[in-house]
């Protein structure tokens, strides 16, 4: 039998586990048993966007239903494919459940497509998994750094990538809003790395300046309740929160100061229309906000964008080097919060959508 959590597309609060019992096994796939998965804001945003996005169907579910897509790690259970033998681990994009089957093209020694049909119209950087027995980025002693941090990492590497290659639109400071989301860090991180010039100012709760401060990712820590604190500089900001009324604040605020305003998932959902208004995507409402107008970042078609310029080699090792500096600079910060079965993945995900988590604790699920 194969469960999943399943939970309601139109309130995210209303979840259940379903059970089913597993098809036969098509031809030229594998069946995956996955032993392990994180639950961070990122899966909160593939819940919150995933009618916008198409997030619902890599992993379709009964009608209404929807089952929230994970970064992990599993092992081949059963295989009608000539190049995969039971036994083998692989890491990537699963269900909140316990059993994938794909169906493997484009094999290498150190992964795969899945090929399924379903799955073809949606980014193929989805579709992608790595065979830890070849993978350079597998580290059997990170693992759980690897699933909490890694998908998240490489989106704050995008972003900082991007304004890079816009030599940062002249700006010197970065604001970035969610300082405690393991997003806001990466991108810390790699500002830090490849950007020393530009200064990080990072934004959260009042209750969460302790521990954004102490990350030591950003030059100045600043409480929502406190935006006036914000310099009057060249600036360009990240708002990883969704709170539209913070991001008007921050417009405000800066006036003519900011001269990039990025979007980037919904970590404070329940705000996240408070500024009324559309063309916002995830990132909540925008029509009132003075310019420079919001833009949505999509990691999926930057990193397509930034494999075509770089070549899939130096992309891999740009990204692997900053990776390491990252988990360097964390110094322990996070503490691993290991939990069994698939209860706790329902439970820890609405701890995230309600904003109610613990910044400080990374969760990884073995169903």
């Amino acid at each position: 039998m194969a469960e999943a959590v399943w939970i309601n597309r139109s309130d995210l609060t209303d979840m259940m586990i379903n059970e089913e019992a597993m098809p036969l096994l098509a031809d030229n796939a594998i069946r995956l048993r996955i032993e392990s998965f994180s639950v961070t804001a990122n899966n909160v945003t593939y819940a919150v966007a995933g009618d916008a996005f198409g997030y619902w169907n890599f992993f379709p579910a009964g009608d209404g239903f929807g089952v929230v897509p994970m970064w992990g790690h599993a092992v081949v259970e059963a295989s009608n494919h000539a190049e995969f033998a039971k036994g083998e681990r692989i890491y990537g994009y699963l269900p909140m459940g316990t059993h994938l089957d794909v169906i493997p093209d484009r094999v290498s020694p150190g992964g795969f497509i899945d090929a399924s049909p379903h799955r073809q119209p949606m980014s193929p950087i989805y579709n992608q998994y790595s065979r830890l027995a070849a993978d350079p980025e597998h580290d059997p002693a990170r693992e759980d750094e690897r699933m909490i941090f890694a998908p998240l990492f490489k989106t704050g590497w995008l972003i900082e990538y991007m304004f890079r290659s816009q030599d940062w639109f002249g700006a010197e400071n970065l604001i970035m809003t969610s300082a405690s989301s393991k997003t806001s860090m990466g991108l810390a991180s790699c500002a830090a790395q490849s950007a020393p010039h530009i200064r990080r100012i990072g934004m959260t709760s009042p209750a969460n300046v302790e521990f954004v401060t102490a990350s030591g990712l950003y030059d100045d820590v600043i409480a929502y309740d406190n935006v006036a604190a914000l310099p009057q500089l060249p600036s360009v900001s990240v708002d990883f929160a969704g709170n539209a009324a913070l991001l008007a604040a921050i417009h405000s605020a800066l006036g003519e100061y900011l001269k990039y305003s990025c979007l980037v998932g919904a970590t404070h959902v329940d705000a996240r229309g408070g500024g009324g208004g559309s063309g916002g995507g995830t990132g909540g409402g925008t029509r009132n906000l003075t310019n420079p107008a919001p833009i949505l970042f999509f990691a999926p078609d930057h990193a397509v964008a930034a494999i075509k310029e770089l070549g899939p080699k130096s992309f891999g090792e740009a990204v692997a080097k900053s990776w390491h500096g990252f988990l360097s600079a964390l110094k322990g910060s996070v503490t691993i919060d290991q939990r069994p079965g698939l209860d706790a993945a329902a439970q820890a995900f609405q701890s995230i959508y309600k904003n109610t988590a613990d910044p400080s604790v990374g969760i990884v699920v073995r169903p």
